[in-house]
């Protein structure tokens, strides 16, 4: 009995194909890890936005104005003068 477990001990361990099996999980379980390190980058970036965007909203419930650009529709044009032209000596 005891022999026999030793040979069938030694077959197993003469596999390969349970390495390669291994070596594939592995290789599976760092591209996974490789995509789940860049989501939660994505993750972080957007909680950031989301804690800023509440303080603005906070600011408006105090009655404070909108923080931001301004709409262009709103904006006063200011004339220049560019009507002097330097002369160069």
């Amino acid at each position: 009995m005891k022999e026999y477990f030793k040979r069938l001990w030694n077959a197993l361990l003469d596999s390969t194909d349970l390495d390669e099996k291994a070596e594939a999980a592995l290789k599976e379980a760092k591209a996974r890890i490789k995509e789940m390190k860049k989501e939660l980058a994505d993750v972080k970036k957007a909680a950031k936005n989301v804690v800023a965007q509440s303080k603005d909203v906070i600011d408006a419930a105090k009655g404070n104005k909108r923080r931001g650009k301004k709409p262009t529709k709103n904006k006063k044009k200011t004339k220049t003068n560019n009507n002097t032209k330097k002369v160069k000596k």
